[in-house]
């Protein structure tokens, strides 16, 4: 059970629940797996997840390895590596996403699909009321669908 954690969330009804949360499991896969998300939603999140992290845009949890700088304490403009083709693409896939899902409902998109946050929580750091999140983030992930295709 070193995987689980006991969170305390809402019912349907507004009373307090505990219940046992996979650290794996992503907020979209829990989302799913209840049948609050479609197919089609869950598929369009977590593409979004996808390009923001083939994009660079999480923190760095790593060391990097690249060499010292030089004298002067220099290592070029900005001090960061050129970006990969790849990785500009995926910046590019997940700005127009971003944009598909327009103002307003952006950020509960952004902090459940790529930062991973439960829907509670953003409401919360939103200052939204409890329940709203899920369907405004309905609605981005249905905008995210048809910008990126998905059947």
């Amino acid at each position: 059970m070193a995987n689980h954690v006991e969170q305390i969330i809402e019912d349907m009804d507004g009373r307090p629940q505990a219940v046992l949360v996979h650290l794996g499991e992503s907020p979209l896969a829990w989302l799913r797996a209840r049948g609050h998300l479609s197919e089609r939603h869950y598929a369009a999140g977590d593409m979004l997840r996808a390009d923001w992290e083939r994009a660079g845009l999480g923190a760095r949890v790593t060391m990097r390895w690249d060499a010292a700088p030089r004298e002067g304490g220099r290592r070029g403009p900005g001090g960061r590596p050129d970006p990969t083709l790849a990785q500009m693409a995926a910046r590019a896939r997940f700005d127009g996403a971003i944009a598909a899902a327009g103002p307003g409902l952006a950020d509960i998109l952004w902090r459940v699909a790529c930062a991973g946050e439960g829907v509670v929580a953003a409401e919360k750091a939103l200052g939204w009321p409890s329940r709203a999140g899920k369907l405004v983030l309905t609605l981005a992930l249905d905008r995210v669908a048809g910008w990126y295709r998905v059947p």
